[in-house]
């Protein structure tokens, strides 16, 4: 059975939204090391639609001479959240329809590895919800945004263990948390 493996770009105050404010932090060598290393163990890729329509015209259109992730995200099997995409264009992709519990726990089956996810803010809230996201890697930035799409959804209350962390010297700071059954 797959695990899904959500990695966010998240400000202290939890905000998701839109990560443009990312941008006036160097990103950090060791930052693209730990992103690749939970990449590579992933045999398959979950995204939301605005999410899709973000990397399909930037990813599809890079090789490994652009920027080394470029395989991972042209070659592997992509699996697309939406009520409203009715095709999709980009290579190994399929259309799962809206969000069902099912639909995903039906994809947790058919992959053995990890399914990766980036961004896919309102996915990721409904995974938590519902208890489907098994790992969270967040990159955390030193800033506090109050206003804007926060990770976490009211009222749901879930226990993580912390596995793996790291500091950079941009001041990001990464934590993979994993979930703990109830």
């Amino acid at each position: 059975m797959g695990t899904i493996r959500a990695h966010e770009f998240i400000s202290i105050d939890g905000v998701i939204d839109n990560p443009t404010w990312t941008f006036e932090y160097r990103f950090d060598p060791a930052m693209g090391r730990d992103i690749g290393a939970m990449m590579s163990s992933c045999e398959a890729i979950l995204l939301g639609r605005n999410t899709y329509e973000l990397f399909e015209p930037s990813w599809s259109a890079r090789t490994v001479d652009d920027d080394p992730g470029a395989p991972f995200f042209n070659e592997t099997k992509k699996f697309v959240v939406s009520s409203t995409l009715k095709e999709l264009t980009w290579h190994n992709s399929s259309l799962m329809g809206p969000y069902s519990t099912d639909a995903i726990r039906q994809v947790k089956d058919e992959v053995a590895g990890g399914i990766y996810i980036s961004g896919s803010a309102t996915l990721v809230r409904a995974l938590i919800a519902d208890g489907l996201l098994d790992e969270l890697h967040l990159f955390i930035y030193p800033i506090t945004l109050g206003a804007g799409k926060h990770l976490y959804p009211d009222e749901v209350s879930r226990k993580w263990s912390l596995a793996q962390s790291a500091t950079y010297d941009n001041g990001v700071m990464y934590a993979n948390y994993q979930t703990i059954a109830p």
